[in-house]
């Protein structure tokens, strides 16, 4: 049995984990528990490392996602939604980095989200930050292709990488580049119907209607182009 202590540091793709909490309610009424989904990250990787689940420390979390300026936010009713999430992620010690999203004219006389640069900002600060801190396990939340590379860089540091995905449809699709580079892939919809209690541990249930603007806010966020 191992018993070293093991760091963890965690990077959280936001475009795509709202995603899948999108698919989570629309399908199932459930949303991701961020207490709750570290804390099984954490005791995975200590089953994994043959450790106790003490010795497995996550020592850095990090959430990269675009969003609208205050006043857009505000008329799109999502700004208190929005402070809900960022408190669930200050109460983990999850760190956020945001990047304002636009709206411009599209051929078809409306607007289309545009989200820039957010990808490039969460595959630099991955990789720099594994560089540094020297994790001895690096998550990545993100089923998007863009990111095959940061796993083989991040491979060539001697790593261990972790993808963790949920395949819940079109929406929340993994791709199959990022599949294949992926040293150690876990897709949740596999893991929870293997292990049904699981679903208990990561997602809590929504059962009152102030939930209509997570949705909505959800909605709209799947729109954004990069």
């Amino acid at each position: 049995m191992n018993t070293s202590p093991i760091s963890i540091g965690i990077f959280i793709d936001g475009g795509y984990f709202s995603k899948i909490n999108d698919e989570l309610r629309h399908k199932r009424q459930l949303q991701i528990d961020i207490h709750g989904y570290l804390d099984y990250i954490r005791r995975r990787i200590a089953r994994h490392a043959d450790t106790d689940p003490s010795d497995c420390l996550i020592t850095e979390s990090h959430y990269f996602r675009g969003r609208f300026r205050a006043a857009l936010a505000n008329e799109k009713r999502i700004l208190l939604t929005e402070r809900y999430f960022e408190d669930a992620l200050i109460d983990n010690d999850v760190i956020f980095h945001y990047k304002h999203l636009r709206e411009v004219p599209n051929a078809a006389g409306g607007t289309t989200i545009v989200e820039k640069g957010v990808d490039v900002w969460f595959a630099l600060e991955a990789y720099e930050l594994t560089s540094i801190r020297k994790f001895d396990y690096v998550v990545l939340i993100t089923g998007d292709a863009d990111h095959e590379m940061l796993i083989r860089k991040l491979k060539a540091l001697k790593v261990n990488v972790l993808l963790y995905t949920w395949n819940l449809g079109p929406q929340a699709a993994t791709s199959p580049f990022l599949e294949e580079e992926a040293p150690w892939h876990i897709d949740l919809e596999s893991e929870t119907a293997a292990h049904p209690d699981l679903i208990n541990r990561i997602c809590r249930r929504l059962s009152s209607p102030s939930h209509r603007d997570d949705a909505e806010e959800e909605t709209v966020s799947r729109n954004a182009s990069h």
